[in-house]
Parts: structure tokens; C-alpha cells; sequence
């Protein structure tokens, strides 16, 4: 099993979840985080002048997924997520080494 991460733009949820909807992955968690990478958070400007935002609001999007489905569902968030300027986010694939359905006691990847 695997565990896919996705730091993504805000706007572009509806896109990756039908994306993912779509290769058969409904189950998903998502939170709101901030972060910044290369971009350094954007100027903004305000009466007193110009200050920086350096967190920026992201989303991210965690699926456990069978091997078989990690290729498909990054290529899925991949596509769907881009839109081809700085800040559109990055994907990180970690290996599980278990799962527990807490209902049912069930484990490994029935659980997924």
C-alpha cells in the first residue's frame, strides 16, 4: 500500500477529486495548511506600502491507495491540479506498512 500527499492550489479541488473519482479512488482526506516553497509567499500592497505573505493557504490531499493504483492516481493529480505556475503544489508517495479498520478490526489492504 501507498500513501500519496498532495500540496495543492485551493481552486483546483474539484478537479482533483473528479479526476480521482474517475480511476475509482473516492476516499480521501483533505486539510487546510499554509507553506511556501520557490515562491516565497507573493507582495502585497497596502496604504502604508508593500509587505510579503509568506505562508500561502494550500490543501492537502492524503489517499491510501493499493501499488497498483499509485501511478494512476499521480498522474490523475498531476494533470488535474496543474496549471502551470509556481505555487501549483507537489505530490509525495511514502510506503504503509499497515492499516486498521477500527469497525471491524479487518487489516492490511481489505481495509483500503
Amino acid at each position: 500500500m501507498k500513501k500519496i500527499e498532495a500540496i495543492i492550489r485551493e481552486e483546483r479541488l474539484d478537479a482533483v477529486k473528479k479526476a480521482l473519482e474517475e480511476i475509482g479512488l473516492i476516499g480521501m482526506t483533505v486539510t487546510e495548511v499554509s507553506g511556501r516553497g520557490q515562491q516565497k509567499g507573493i507582495p502585497l500592497q497596502w496604504r502604508v506600502g508593500e509587505y510579503r505573505v509568506d505562508f500561502l493557504p494550500k490543501l492537502k490531499i492524503e489517499i491510501i491507495c493499493h501499488d497498483d493504483d499509485c501511478n494512476a492516481a499521480v498522474d490523475a493529480i498531476m494533470k488535474s491540479a496543474k496549471t502551470g505556475r509556481i505555487g501549483d503544489g507537489k505530490i509525495f508517495v511514502l510506503p504503509v506498512e499497515a492499516a486498521y479498520r477500527i469497525r471491524t478490526a479487518e487489516t492490511g489492504e481489505a481495509v483500503v
